[in-house]
């Protein structure tokens, strides 16, 4: 860990990031500027990209006076503009910060980020350093897990031998076109598989990564675009339960739209599964809009399940999800549901330092867990430009933030039985 604070660093006009020794990193929490502790610093993990962010200065710490100032211009070629850079970690890594900029004032209104998150990060000692924690130990999707030669030919045997099958061609899609580390796994033979099943969704999620408006920002996928048969998922799922370590199928992924649109097709599947395998974990990620749908799949088998909000609070959570057919009260219904049956409970939980810990959020999460009881929560980093997101929720602060490592001491303290992690775990030998 560096003894100081490690310095800014900036992108110039050819998207190149440099560092500058003559300001300190800064974060950012809630549209606010913070300066982060050593206990907030971590090496970027590997798998982590750095992005450049187009119409936004850096703000970095002022080492004689501690003021946080915006960088204008490259210290190195005056007259250029300064570019703010960011970081996208590499899975089970959560944000302490995101990374501090302001807007460069424009005639031009200022690009929306792209669909990914955007944590603080620095440079010292020979090394990038972000402001991060690991959130889960679990290594199944570590970038060190991969042999990228292996798993093409891998990927395209079984794409050819199941050339019938059209989810394993969407997998296939996934895996080489897109780099899903779930659908990686899957033709590796291992851990969680996943099982796309809905072109259709309930939701118009302001940061759904599958599909947007025309004017938004671009989709970082193309959605699935036909619903497959339970034979077609039974095929895909069924192998991989009897032979994977630590297997789980999942349904509910970043390609589709709502799960639980098609859950008859669901049902099924997991009857056929069933029928031929009782090893391993059969798990659902929704949105948890559809109560009697969660209960005909907690019957058909379903042994777990995650439910995704952006936020505990009704009036931020309908913000982003823009639909007017649901709202947590059903969320927390389709929970209450499984934990009657006995299932395995997760909360998807998305995560932008300013507003997750924002008092009064950190206290209707509380509220949450207290009367519903999930399991586990999952620190899943937003993936969405901060301050849009904030545009969308409507933000105003109840209070300065709490401080992410702060809030995550104070859930645990409260709720000692709660587990915290990234992925979801396997809960069926």
């Amino acid at each position: 860990m560096p003894r100081l604070l490690p310095c800014l660093l900036f992108a110039n006009a050819k998207g190149e990031v440099l560092e500058y020794e003559g300001m300190r990193m800064a974060g950012s929490a809630g549209g606010e500027f913070f300066a982060p502790e050593a206990a907030d610093l971590i090496e970027l993990p590997p798998g982590s990209e750095l992005f450049a962010l187009p119409g936004r200065m850096p703000v970095g710490i002022e080492p004689d006076t501690g003021d946080f100032a915006a960088l204008a211009e490259n210290p190195f070629q005056p007259g250029e503009p300064a570019q703010a850079v960011a970081a996208f970690m590499a899975p089970a890594h959560t944000a302490l910060y995101t990374t501090a900029f302001v807007k460069q004032e424009t005639s031009e209104k200022t690009p929306l980020l792209p669909l990914f998150a955007y944590t603080a990060v620095g440079w010292a000692k020979g090394k990038f350093w972000v402001t991060a924690v690991r959130s889960d130990t679990d290594i199944r999707q570590d970038l060190c897990q991969f042999d990228f030669a292996a798993l093409e030919r891998k990927t395209r045997k079984r794409l050819h031998r199941l050339r019938h099958n059209r989810l394993v061609q969407h997998l296939g899609i996934c895996c080489l076109v897109y780099g899903c580390p779930a659908a990686r796994n899957y033709f590796l033979d291992r851990w969680e598989a996943p099982l796309p099943c809905s072109p259709a969704c309930n939701a118009a999620c302001a940061g759904c990564i599958s599909h947007q408006p025309e004017g938004s920002c671009k989709a970082t996928q193309d959605r699935l675009t036909f619903v497959p048969t339970p034979q077609e998922i039974a095929e895909v799922a069924v192998p991989h339960l009897k032979t994977a370590e630590r297997a789980i199928a999942s349904f509910g992924q970043g390609c589709e739209g709502e799960p639980l649109l098609q859950n008859r097709v669901i049902a099924e599947a997991i009857r056929l599964i069933r029928r031929e395998t009782g090893r391993g974990t059969v798990n659902l990620n929704t949105n948890g809009s559809l109560p009697e749908a969660v209960e005909r799949l907690a019957t058909a088998g379903l042994d777990s399940i995650r439910l995704s909000l952006n936020s505990a609070q009704p009036d931020w959570h309908s913000c982003y999800y823009r639909t007017r057919d649901f709202s947590l009260t059903e969320l927390c219904a389709s929970l209450d549901i499984m934990k009657k049956a006995g299932r395995h409970v997760s909360l998807n939980y998305f995560i932008l330092p300013g507003c997750t810990d924002d008092p009064a959020e950190f206290a209707a999460l509380c509220d949450l867990v207290d009367r519903h009881r999930p399991d586990l929560i999952q620190l899943r980093n937003l993936n969405m430009d901060p301050d849009w997101y904030r545009e969308v929720i409507r933000f105003v602060p109840s209070g300065p933030p709490l401080g992410m490592r702060r809030w995550l001491s104070e859930l645990k303290s409260r709720f000692p039985w709660l587990k915290f992690g990234y992925y979801n775990p396997p809960v069926r030998a």
